[in-house]
């Protein structure tokens, strides 16, 4: 039995019966909404959730037949509304369909079938949150932030500066991947973490060294200062893209060349190379 709570309950105005065949969360909101406007809402309210056949259906409405009682219902099941609405039309109950007038007036609109699967709103809300949960991990551990934290991550993304790690993170986030990167730099040891990752998780991006001297360049300007900058010279790009070739080898990891390539598609075949791996783990 549900109660509201800060408020007593008042048997005398009767009984909302909230049925669901998921966990009723939506019916009970708007039953708890109405119920406000009358008498500050002191009614006894009972959810009923995961209602799955039409025998369970026929108990909940045999329960509400000796007492003042409203059912209000989210079925996505149209043979377990019908079963409801037919017993409740006997019985002389009220019953509000919450979810069922919504559905076929949205499928009038757009020609479409509904899918008729119990849960799916709370199944998007959950994907919605792993999503947020990836991006923020994205977040914490770019550019060699929180080195720690590596163990946790899908994917490593390695590579020199300007090789679209950051976008590329992000992006594989969207997708719900905790995606991390690290800079690799001549002068600096790469994180032990990374030797506790199987090789699989780590993918090293690198590119023509002209492609990335011309994209450093430009980030010069952008930033404002001279492109003279030993960062924008070819022979520094050439050596680092050699130290980062020598760290792909000694890791095993996978390399992809990003020369020209769009962020969705450089995702794309870190996406395709996680698969393999996880399915040959």
């Amino acid at each position: 039995m549900d109660r509201r709570e800060g408020a007593p309950v008042d048997d005398r105005l009767g009984c909302i019966f909230v049925v669901s065949d998921s966990i009723g969360e939506t019916a009970e909101l708007v039953t708890r909404a109405a119920a406000s406007q009358f008498d500050g809402g002191r009614f006894q309210i009972r959810r009923f959730p995961h209602v799955a056949d039409a025998e369970a259906v026929l108990d909940i409405v045999r329960a509400a037949r000796n007492r003042p009682a409203v059912i209000v219902f989210t079925l996505v099941q149209p043979h377990l509304r019908d079963v409801l609405r037919e017993a409740t039309q006997t019985l002389g109950i009220p019953a509000i369909d919450i979810m069922g007038p919504v559905m076929e007036g949205i499928s009038r609109m757009t020609g479409l079938a509904p899918r008729f699967e119990p849960g799916l709103a709370r199944r998007l809300d959950e994907e919605y949150f792993r999503r947020i949960e990836a991006v923020e991990f994205a977040v914490k551990h770019d550019d060699g932030k929180n080195p720690r934290g590596l163990v946790d991550a899908d994917c490593v993304l390695l590579g020199i500066s300007r090789v679209s790690k950051t976008p590329v993170c992000m992006y594989l986030a969207h997708r719900n991947i905790r995606a991390a990167n690290v800079p690799l730099i001549p002068e600096v040891e790469p994180p032990a973490e990374l030797r506790s990752l199987p090789s699989w998780r780590l993918v090293g991006l690198t590119a023509d060294p002209q492609y990335i001297l011309d994209i450093r360049k430009q980030r010069l300007k952008v930033i404002g200062l001279q492109p003279g900058a030993e960062y924008a010279e070819l022979d520094r790009v050439v050596t680092e893209l050699a130290y980062a070739d020598r760290v792909f080898r000694k890791l095993g990891c996978s390399v992809i060349d990003i020369t020209r390539m769009a962020v969705e598609e450089t995702a794309s075949r870190i996406l395709e190379l996680l698969r393999k791996g996880e399915a040959s783990s």
